[in-house]
């Protein structure tokens, strides 16, 4: 058992993950110090203020080696790396280094879905939620997607199980993290200026598995390479998704437009045109989902309304507008090349393409095949627009944008009717806007006032 009350705990940053940590220590009796170089924005004055009145204290500015005295243990957010001069003299002094979902596993006494994967774990995380909530259960999803894991357990929380998507960046620090429930989708190359190599990268990603016992599933990705070498015989229980396979082995699979489970002899559980959201990528995320539904023994009516009811996520692939028979589709999550991939093949129609921002050693030359057969025309925004031109020197229709809003117009002016404006940037955003959200937001606005321009041109 933890002793709250009278250990002492450093938060490393105060945004989303610092400042549910800050909340969940607060509910569990300590009194915790938080630090950020930056102070709190204007409007979570009165949230911070709250909290230095329940005992909390806060530290901005410089980070100082006299915030690891007399301090039990360290939670580190996301956004400090494990080489951040404070916590190698942490390490120094032998403090113990949490992540906020290990800090958040050790206050919850409720069961846990966790999610990783290069892509697709923010839709796969929804739609678990949505499966489970659908069957009556009280579920909370949080993690990456929306509210962090420790905003949803301890003191004063009561869901019957939790669905938490889960990022290599939490992974580097978990202790006993231990979900009941673990799903791997894919490891592609990603977040290399952090984790140094591709085979680092991965190691951590299975890091997911690592304090799982017999009574735990793992679910993973039988058509991605990296996810079939992590395969073993030993606890967990393994479950296996395919949309090229079908073997015997326990699993989920998608064979002659069905939904096959063999996780307790042969059944059908759905259809493939039961999954309402488009793309091949999401074929792999809704039989993610189905087999963590079934592990958790939700009846198959329940999992087959919810494929075909679950609309998506915000930013990913997501239909914004229709303009004189042009569709505008915004994929602002797409921040690497894998990412792009997947949008370019999720449409039959020719494709008018809005890329860029900051890149991430990114390959575009991987999307030569894909560019020629799909893409009509390229818009290019951001940092990495002169790399992203040279890697497809032989498109003719391509121009520079200086503005969201001057990308759309020039891709409306770009495609024709039956084209698809795409915006999957295959970047980061932090060239241009705070994050793929608000990058994605200025897309749409800009969509709907191209929307509102071409009606009073009416």
């Amino acid at each position: 058992m933890t002793d709250w009350k009278n250990e002492k705990y450093l938060i490393l940053g105060t945004a989303r993950s610092g400042r549910a940590a800050v909340d969940l220590l607060l509910r569990l009796g300590s009194r915790p110090l938080a630090y950020d170089r930056n102070e709190p924005p204007a409007d979570r004055a009165p949230e911070f203020r709250a909290w230095e009145e329940e005992g909390a204290r806060f530290h901005f500015g410089e980070p100082e080696p006299r915030l690891l005295d007399g301090v039990d243990r360290v939670v580190a957010s996301p956004g400090f790396p494990r080489n951040h001069a404070i916590l190698r003299e942490a390490d120094a002094r032998g403090i113990e280094i949490l992540s906020e979902i290990e800090l958040a596993f050790r206050a919850s006494d409720c069961p846990l879905v966790a999610v990783t994967g290069t892509n697709g774990k923010s839709t796969t995380t929804e739609l678990i939620g949505a499966i489970l909530a659908k069957d009556g259960r009280r579920v909370a999803v949080a993690g990456n997607i929306g509210r962090a894991l420790s905003g949803v357990v301890g003191p004063y929380r009561d869901p019957d199980l939790v669905v938490v998507e889960v990022s290599s960046f939490q992974l580097e620090t978990i202790h006993s993290f231990r979900p009941r429930v673990a799903v791997l989708l894919n490891i592609t190359e990603d977040h290399l200026d952090r984790h140094g190599s591709f085979e680092e990268y991965a190691r951590i990603k299975a890091r997911l598995f690592e304090n799982q016992t017999s009574a735990d599933w793992a679910i993973l990705n039988y058509d991605d390479p990296a996810c079939r070498a992590l395969s073993r015989n030993e606890a967990p229980r393994r479950a296996w998704i395919s949309r090229s396979f079908y073997g015997r082995i326990p699993g989920v699979y998608l064979r002659y437009g069905e939904i096959l489970s063999t996780l307790e002899g042969e059944e059908l559980v759905a259809l493939e045109r039961d999954i309402a959201i488009p793309g091949p990528h999401n074929r792999t995320n809704a039989l993610a989902a189905v087999a963590a539904a079934k592990v958790l023994g939700v009846p198959n009516p329940v999992i087959r309304e919810t494929l075909r009811t679950f609309p998506g996520l915000e930013h990913r692939l997501e239909r914004v507008a229709i303009v004189n028979g042009i569709s505008f589709i915004n994929d602002s999550k797409a921040t690497n090349v894998e990412s792009v991939a997947v949008a370019l093949q999720s449409f039959d129609a020719p494709i008018v393409w809005i890329a860029g921002g900051r890149p991430k050693k990114p390959n575009f030359r991987d999307l030569r095949d894909l560019v020629s057969i799909h893409v009509r025309g390229l818009v290019l925004i951001g940092e990495a627009r002169r790399l992203i031109e040279e890697a497809f020197p032989e498109l003719p229709e391509r121009c520079y944008a200086n503005s969201m809003e001057q990308a759309v117009l020039l891709a409306y002016r770009m495609a024709r009717k039956g084209d698809v404006v795409l915006l999957s940037p295959g970047c980061t955003s932090f060239d241009w806007f705070r994050d793929f959200e608000d990058r994605g937001r200025v897309f749409k606005e800009a969509v709907r006032a191209l929307v509102e321009k071409e009606k009073h041109e009416d």
